[in-house]
């Protein structure tokens, strides 16, 4: 089953003060605002959400299908995805442009200053997806990620109108997106991803209630939080998935990523929704325990013993057969 994943492509500068922000403002002078911080740490890490679901795939041996825009400095990024069983023939390169990049502060009592700057990610829109097909030999589906709104748009139509089944997952995007647009982007989908908040804030911007975004996707996958995920389709009870046991807490970014890459590994394997959203809550368990996106390691005997003891022989082994 081939997958694409279109999405951001980003790199992360994570730095930390070790002072308070808000003893370095005059609350009169605030209009005037000019400051540099001094700070201890930098931290660069890979990211954006269709590189993070990428890499998961990759790391399950799916081989995924990255597609999106990044600037004339992604050489050493596109290595390092590559080496992780990412195909990434089909990131468009800015000739002009720098890859997306968020540059954040963080203070002492973790408030945070930060910037994105969107750079190549503007130019996913001009990416054509018969064209990845072509390459690759068809596309059996479509992951529609967080990305620049045209290209989520067009995208979205290309799918459509080429009968190439796709999944919906606006996630950071939703916020700027009005009702209409949302109504677009998901109208005929065959997997809606969201989280609980974002899922009634979908339905509040569209008026649509959850039976009629329901009837008009085939499958509705919720993430729930530490609680795990619900999987709804029409006329058959929702399915509730829980997560692993945590061994520690390290770091919840990119852990929704982690999921999804999961889920649809399982979907390229043939199992059913339910050991999908199973394996995707372990990835994703996996995730939270590493600082960093794409720094855990999928060790698969560690993997297999883990999953065992959270969902079952019967499940492990089904998963075994695949994950090899």
């Amino acid at each position: 089953m081939r997958i694409a994943v279109t999405g951001s492509i980003a790199t992360d500068h994570l730095m930390t003060f070790p002072g308070r922000f808000a003893d370095q403002l005059v609350a009169d002078q605030l209009h005037t605002v000019s400051l540099s911080f001094l700070v201890d740490n930098l931290d660069v890490r890979r990211g954006g959400v269709a590189a993070n679901i990428a890499f998961g795939m990759g790391q399950l041996g799916t081989r995924p299908i990255l597609v999106g825009a990044a600037g004339f400095d992604f050489d050493e990024y596109r290595a390092w995805l590559d080496r992780h069983g990412v195909d990434t023939g089909s990131v468009r390169i800015s000739e002009t442009l720098h890859t997306a990049r968020f540059v954040c502060t963080t203070d002492a009592d973790h408030n945070q200053i930060g910037s994105f700057y969107t750079g190549a990610m503007s130019e996913a829109r001009l990416i054509e997806l018969k064209t990845v097909a072509d390459r690759v030999g068809g596309l059996d589906l479509v992951l529609i990620g967080a990305d620049d709104p045209e290209a989520m748009l067009r995208h979205t139509e290309e799918c459509r109108s080429r009968d190439i089944p796709f999944a919906a997952d606006f996630s950071q995007q939703i916020a700027r997106m009005d009702g209409e647009e949302i109504r677009i982007l998901l109208d005929g989908a065959t997997y809606l991803f969201s989280n609980e908040y974002e899922k009634g804030l979908i339905e509040s911007k569209t008026g649509w209630t959850d039976a009629e975004i329901l009837a008009k996707v085939g499958t509705r996958v919720t993430t729930l939080g530490s609680r795990g995920v619900r999987i709804e389709r029409v006329g058959e009870d929702p399915i509730e998935v829980a997560c692993p046991e945590e061994e520690r807490k390290a770091d919840p970014t990119g852990v929704g990523d982690a999921f999804r890459a999961g889920f649809l590994s399982g979907l390229a394997w043939g199992v059913s929704p339910e050991r999908a959203a199973q394996v995707g809550c372990m990835l994703a368990t996996l995730v939270i325990e590493t600082v960093g996106t794409q720094e855990y390691q999928l060790r698969r005997a560690h993997f297999m013993d883990r999953f065992t003891k959270a969902y079952g022989h019967d499940a492990a082994a089904e998963v075994q057969a695949h994950l090899g």
